[in-house]
């Protein structure tokens, strides 16, 4: 989970600065952060895989989009009907005139074929956040993705598996612990 936490921060961070001064950046990044600072091979690794990362043509809409707003690390505190209260952080907001891309990083070491082979978990946080998003965005469209680090692919979750999952979060909610 380190390494991953440490990933996300690089992922960040780094996209906003010239390749030649990530070392720098990644050392006072990861200095103040959880964990402290890697060793010196643990530190390389992370800043080639982000360089991986954010370096990847698949991935370019997602670190160089033309013409839109990016925003990093975005807080999120709503009381969503039906569910409660939600609070927690979008690693990367995409807006555009019509159209809000949200984006959460996952490096988990095993990536799902496709999306419906996405963790149910994972399907009710993108849905949640997505439900959030259409108050703060009416009318612009919200999509949602997971970049996976691992496999360097974004992956785009279609309406209707969130809809599912949201339906089944409700669901969930409305039989109690007892259900389960």
């Amino acid at each position: 989970m380190l390494r991953g936490t440490r990933l996300h921060l690089l992922m960040e961070h780094l996209p906003a600065h010239p390749a030649s001064d990530w070392p720098r950046i990644a050392r006072a990044i990861l200095s103040g952060a959880e964990g402290g600072l890697p060793d010196d091979p643990t530190l390389a690794a992370l800043i080639d895989e982000a360089a991986a990362v954010i370096g990847a043509e698949a991935l370019a809409p997602a670190f160089t989009p033309a013409g839109a707003t990016v925003l990093r690390e975005v807080p999120l505190a709503v009381d969503l009907p039906g569910i409660g209260p939600l609070s927690g952080t979008i690693d990367r907001l995409i807006v555009e005139p019509d159209r809000v891309l949200v984006i959460d990083y996952k490096s988990n070491a095993a990536v799902p074929a496709d999306a419906a082979a996405t963790p149910e978990g994972y399907l009710r946080q993108m849905a949640a956040y997505r439900h959030a998003l259409r108050a703060i965005w009416p009318g612009h469209r919200i999509d949602t993705a997971l970049l996976w680090t691992r496999a360097r692919a974004l992956m785009e979750l279609p309406d209707p598996l969130l809809d599912a999952a949201w339906d089944a979060a409700l669901r969930g909610l409305d039989q109690g612990p007892a259900a389960s």
